[in-house]
């Protein structure tokens, strides 16, 4: 309803071809289009070749190579929240010129291969933009790394303190251990030397009985002969003894 009355205001009839056209008309002359092309690699000459009216139809601005003091610039925006060390104010300044530096170098180094060569190579602030980039994806990196490692000696350095800890407790125990081994060494050491005085004593005790027990030997062997002797000496006197028996009887 809108654009019906805007055409009628314009001088457009209200039949629906006409009303497009006005459309079509309106959209031309408030809407711009804006492309952007890098002029790295063949895009804009192809497309320049098949679509003349990029070039005669449309204005065409040239963004030159930023200068160092924009590329400063844009460096200190994008690495603003980047935590650096507070000791250190003069770091973020001095990474952010060292890239300015680079870009700069890179481009002169562009402009000696164009004259030695006869080629041209492109550097252009996506390229800048891309070096900040990888900058900060290589810090974080790096930074995930550092940290990990730090985790990893953190925690060996917490076991060693416990391993520690425990080794002293043992260590406390143990010399409790070894005081009281020593008082059983000792106790254990005289038991041995009392046994060691009543095995001797026991010993010449032994000697004594073995002395003895030869002895009664001896006695026994000469009583046992005596007695076969005696045994011997009845066996023969028996049978007179028996004869005397029976002239008694008689």
């Amino acid at each position: 309803m809108i654009l019906k009355n805007e055409a009628k205001i314009a001088g457009y009839t209200d039949k629906p071809e006409d009303l497009f056209t006005y459309f079509v008309d309106k959209i031309r002359k408030n809407c711009s289009v804006i492309l952007c092309m890098s002029p790295v690699g063949d895009n804009l000459r192809v497309k320049a070749r098949k679509f003349p009216g990029l070039v005669n139809a449309t204005s065409i601005n040239y963004f030159h190579s930023w200068p160092e003091d924009a590329l400063f610039n844009v460096a200190t925006n994008f690495l603003a929240n980047i935590e650096l060390p507070e000791d250190m104010p003069e770091l973020n300044a001095n990474i952010c010129q060292n890239m300015a530096d680079t870009h700069m170098s890179i481009s002169e180094a562009n402009r000696r291969f164009r004259v030695q060569v006869k080629r041209f190579n492109y550097t252009t602030p996506k390229s800048f933009l891309e070096l900040i980039e990888f900058y900060k994806n290589l810090l974080n990196k790096n930074r995930s790394a550092i940290q990990a490692q730090i985790d990893i000696y953190a925690n060996g350095l917490d076991i060693i303190a416990k391993t520690s800890a425990q080794v002293g407790d043992l260590r406390v125990e143990l010399e409790k251990i070894m005081i009281e081994v020593e008082a059983k060494t000792k106790s254990t050491n005289l038991l041995i030397e009392e046994v060691s005085r009543e095995s001797a004593i026991a010993a010449t005790e032994q000697q004594v009985a073995n002395v003895e027990q030869e002895k009664v030997s001896i006695l026994v062997n000469s009583a046992n002969k005596i007695k076969a002797d005696a045994e011997e000496k009845f066996l023969a006197a028996k049978p007179k003894l028996e004869a005397a028996e029976q002239a008694l009887e008689r």
